[in-house]
């Protein structure tokens, strides 16, 4: 490399580093440490190593960039203003601030060349192997000889608080098992964090801990020595049998007057250091979002080199296609979230015969299905012989990564987070599923999916203490409340096997995150020659009989079957009860007022069942309702016997509503 060429490359770098600071600076908020620590890292990936087109950001086959650490979210922002994507300077000039699209961590969504959404950290780690699982899979299922519609890598940024958060451990295991070669993490091995140095809470062995997990494993001793760097690349590329950690020796808020401290961390630096900074490395002073132009032109020609990439991508697609028409109309229709038509055909009708979990329900779904919707793709932490959810004609995704099933192991947090990251790819729909009590594992991981949009599919099992002798440690109890409150998280808690066949299919069309509560227990099926379930279902609550005048029994899930049961009983005492089955809060909270004062009009008293916390009924029933549920933890036990204890049963709903009537009269 000549002296211009290593010139050009330091003012390139220092203009990213600057752009950074200069958007902390201005918004007296943000984090400018790790942008000058980290710059020399995303000037290589963004320029010289990256398969990417700015202009087209949804781009099927680009590299991906998931910057976990993202609260260093001002570097990412610079290096997509500089390469060219359709984020203006005055975006980041409005850094952290109301309605701009350079919010504080970075958002899917919100601002092109984003991923996914990151910030709480370790999930950002996390959900980029769920890409790289994606890439993975797609490419077996796609790719034919020389024929390579899917061929691309994930690049991850990474710091020492994500590698200390115990979901890095989990999902970084369940990589190494894997194998995903195309995945690569550059750690920041700054040795700070906001505390002070790591060496107060974190003085493991990291190389030799990502060695057990079956990682390749490198060292880079300079974060400014590039051509190490780029030899650690070559190096990562080169590996096909392991993901990849290069770690990175670099100093937080390198250049500044606060470099190598945790000053450097979470506050800008302030005018004067910032000036000093700009001294200390040759950049002019006294100018903010200064890019210089030769600068300019250096970072822009990621768009030539971009879209050349596309447009050698979408000459050979079209050899493809010719070749392979059926899976190149299936590839385009799934990258573009389409379900096939027709497709709801293949979903089962159940008969009113016998009694069915509403697992085992899933199950049945999930198989007749699994043809019509080839993009479903998922797996259980370990459970799967319990939440039923595996494709019985597919492989495992670790013995022929064309299999659909995926086995997690006990790894709840990073199989949900991991999910998330599949859904960002695109051309997959993916559902993890496990205990509903263990939702708790994972909450954090359906917020980030509701936050971002995610098409994640979230199936808990064991959804109440019907469960049964497992006991308390394993009967939900506040979880069903605890995630309707989330918002853009669809709930869906079916009543029987067609209302699960019927959350199915909502599920897959809503393009959003959802999750589903179902049943261990057997219940009882409701007949469609009856009952409008599927029509119901899709208003979120519908009324079952609506012959009773004086109270209204409304419920969800396995509690339905009681309400139904209550209101014969209390046919004979004379009392009329129009029955409400209420698989989705959210859902029926979409609907206009008038369809919800026809399901719970004014006036007229109302009592909820559900085998949970009451805490969120009395929205829909009135102080002067009664709940029915459990605000206490459950029992080792017999389901049933746990049930009847805890007041979840026939006589005392009808013990309820006649105290209820008797009070209105």
């Amino acid at each position: 490399m000549n002296d211009s060429s290593a010139a050009i490359e330091q003012i390139s770098i220092n203009t990213l580093r600057f752009l950074a600071v200069d958007q902390v600076e201005k918004a007296k908020s943000g984090h400018p440490g790790a942008p000058l620590g980290l710059a020399p890292i995303a000037y290589l990936l963004f320029h010289d190593v990256m398969k990417f087109n700015p202009t087209d950001p949804l781009w099927s086959d680009r590299d991906r960039f998931v910057l976990s650490n993202g609260h260093a979210s001002a570097l990412l922002y610079g290096v997509l203003h500089l390469t060219g994507y359709d984020l203006p300077l005055d975006q980041l000039q409005q850094f952290r601030q109301w309605g701009s699209h350079t919010a504080g961590h970075p958002e899917y969504g919100e601002t092109p060349g984003v991923e996914v959404t990151t910030g709480p950290l370790g999930q950002g780690f996390a959900e980029a192997v769920g890409l790289a699982v994606a890439e993975r899979h797609l490419a077996a299922t796609y790719n034919h000889g020389e024929h390579t519609p899917v061929d691309h890598r994930t690049y991850v940024l990474c710091g020492d608080g994500d590698l200390m958060e115990g979901i890095s451990h989990e999902c970084a295991s369940l990589a190494g098992t894997l194998g995903l070669g195309k995945l690569i993490v550059f750690y920041d091995d700054n040795l700070i964090s906001l505390d002070g140095p790591t060496e107060l809470s974190f003085t493991e062995d990291v190389t030799r801990r990502f060695e057990g997990y079956h990682w390749h494993v490198q060292m880079v001793h300079d974060g400014n020595d590039l051509t190490a760097l780029r030899k650690a690349i070559d190096a990562a590329q080169e590996e096909t049998s392991r993901p990849s950690l290069i770690r990175v020796r670099t100093v937080i808020g390198y250049g500044s007057p606060k470099a190598g401290t945790s000053a450097a961390h979470g506050e800008a630096l302030g005018a004067e250091a910032t000036k000093a900074t700009k001294r200390n490395l040759g950049f002019p002073e006294d100018k903010s979002f200064y890019i210089p132009d030769e600068a300019q032109r250096h970072w822009r020609q990621a768009v030539a080199k971009g879209q050349a990439a596309q447009a050698r991508w979408n000459a050979q697609y079209e050899l493809y296609g010719k070749a392979y028409p059926t899976l190149s109309q299936q590839y385009d229709r799934t990258t573009a979230m389409r379900l096939a038509e027709g497709w709801e055909k293949a979903i089962p009708r159940f008969a009113a015969d016998k009694p069915m979990a509403t697992r085992n329900a899933g199950g049945a779904v999930l198989n007749a299905i699994a043809n019509t919707v080839p993009e479903l793709f998922g797996g259980a932490a370990d459970l799967t012989s319990s939440t039923k959810t595996i494709f019985k004609d597919s492989p495992s995704f670790h013995v022929d990564p064309k299999g659909r099933n995926i086995y997690y192991g006990v790894r709840e947090f990073a199989m949900m987070a991991m999910v998330n990251g599949i859904a960002a790819h695109g051309g997959l729909i993916p559902f993890g599923s496990t205990f509903f009590t263990f939702s708790d594992y994972c909450r954090s991981a359906l917020r980030m999916g509701a936050l971002q949009s995610s098409h994640s599919l979230y199936i808990f099992t064991h959804d109440s203490v019907g469960l049964g002798e497992d006991g308390p440690t394993h009967q939900p109890i506040e979880h069903l409340m605890a995630l309707r409150v989330i918002p853009q998280l669809t709930d869906f808690r079916p009543a029987d096997a067609n209302e699960t066949a019927a959350c199915w299919q909502l599920a897959l069309e809503r393009k959003s995150a959802s999750f589903m509560a179902l049943s261990r227990q057997d219940l009882p099926v409701l007949d469609l020659n009856k009952y409008r379930v599927f029509e119901g279902v899709r208003q979120g609550a519908y009324v079952l009989d609506a012959s009773g005048r004086d109270i209204i029994l409304v419920a969800t899930g396995s509690e339905v079957s009681v309400i139904l049961q209550a209101a014969e009983e209390l046919k004979k005492a004379n009392i009329g009860a129009t029955v409400v089955s209420m698989p989705s809060f959210k859902i029926f909270e979409e609907q206009d007022e008038a369809y919800k004062l026809s399901v719970f009009p004014k006036n007229k008293p109302i009592i909820s069942v559900e085998a949970g916390a009451t805490l969120g009924w009395y929205k829909y029933i009135g102080r002067e309702g009664i709940a029915i549920g459990i605000d206490r933890f459950g029992a080792s036990a017999p389901g049933k016997v746990v049930l009847e204890k805890l007041g979840i049963s026939v006589s005392h709903v009808v013990a309820a509503a006649r105290s209820l009537v008797d009070r209105k009269s």
